[in-house]
């Protein structure tokens, strides 16, 4: 019987690595999706070691581990450490967060993530409640949908895409992709259609899922989670998750404000452990092309850091 790839792990080998996993550790991978990461991280844990997987998605709960070593949270990670209190764990010595859209998700296409097909405006990683990509669209007036396609999208024609929008909706409600597109292309170059409408999709994506504010959120709680020494691994996909990786790591914050203790030492609770970010190679990409963009990076909890 043939099967459908869910999503081939990005820099499966360098997360391991950076991970620096311990056969008695207990590790989180906060975006099970297709399991691949997390079947590497099982690969090298003994009897004694534990992986917990997070998805908020319960299309994942499908590709779950038959393990004794693994559970399985139905969860979004912005919730992490209620859940890991839930299961009597009060530290760990690894998180993973791979923060790209699978294959799942762009491949199905009645799930209205991809410009590739006509189908419903939903983008909802959660299915079980929550706006979805119509009700934005039809109920943000024209300013607050101009910010979004901006600040998600960073689409330098987000006031006149948004402005189209709104013109189109007031024929009737937007409810499928195609009619997205339809009022955004005017303003996009023909050129640059295919990327400029993947931007339009993201900044939509976010917005629903709330995506960078659970960034955030997991990116605190895992400082307190993370035992001393223990390793933060995320992959990221856009400028705006790395550039809140990279402050958060670099400041203990996202918005890159660093704090200096009286003697001018630096207030971080992590360590970087790769000083440059990891990219995947030419063998990859030519694999997966969809890891083209991906970057990795992983730091360490520093002794005494709360």
């Amino acid at each position: 019987m043939e099967t459908t790839v869910y999503h081939i792990p990005a820099l499966l080998n360098e997360v391991v690595e950076g991970l620096a996993i311990k056969p008695d550790g207990i590790y989180v991978d906060v975006t099970y999706g297709g399991g691949g990461h997390s079947r590497a991280i099982m690969e090298h844990l003994g009897p004694q070691g534990h992986l917990y997987g997070l998805d908020q998605d319960l299309d994942a709960w499908e590709n779950r581990l038959d393990d004794p070593r693994f559970t399985f949270v139905h969860s979004n990670f912005a919730f992490l450490s209620n859940f890991m209190r839930y299961h009597g764990v009060a530290q760990v010595d690894g998180i993973l967060a791979d923060l790209g859209v699978s294959f799942h998700h762009f491949d199905d296409s009645a799930r209205g993530f991809s410009f590739r097909s006509d189908a419903a405006l939903d983008m909802r990683m959660n299915r079980s409640g929550g706006l979805t990509a119509a009700d934005v669209l039809n109920t943000y007036d024209e300013s607050r949908l101009a910010d979004l396609l901006y600040l998600y999208g960073e689409l330098r024609q987000s006031r006149r895409m948004a402005s189209s929008i709104v013109k189109a909706r007031s024929h009737g409600a937007m409810s499928t992709t195609g009619e997205l597109i339809e009022a955004v292309r005017p303003h996009i170059k023909a050129s640059q259609e295919k990327k400029e409408l993947a931007q339009v999709f993201q900044a939509i994506r976010i917005e629903v899922n709330h995506e960078l504010d659970a960034l955030r959120r997991l990116l605190e709680q895992a400082v307190a989670l993370l035992a001393p020494g223990g390793r933060l691994a995320v992959i990221t996909y856009h400028s705006l998750e790395d550039r809140m990786v990279k402050n958060f790591v670099r400041s203990g914050n996202v918005e890159g404000r660093v704090e200096q203790d009286f003697f001018g030492r630096v207030n971080a609770p992590l360590r970087a452990v790769n000083n440059r970010v990891i990219v995947p190679g030419d063998d990859e990409v030519a694999r997966n092309p969809r890891s083209r963009s991906a970057k990795l990076r992983i730091a360490e909890k520093v002794e005494g850091s709360r």
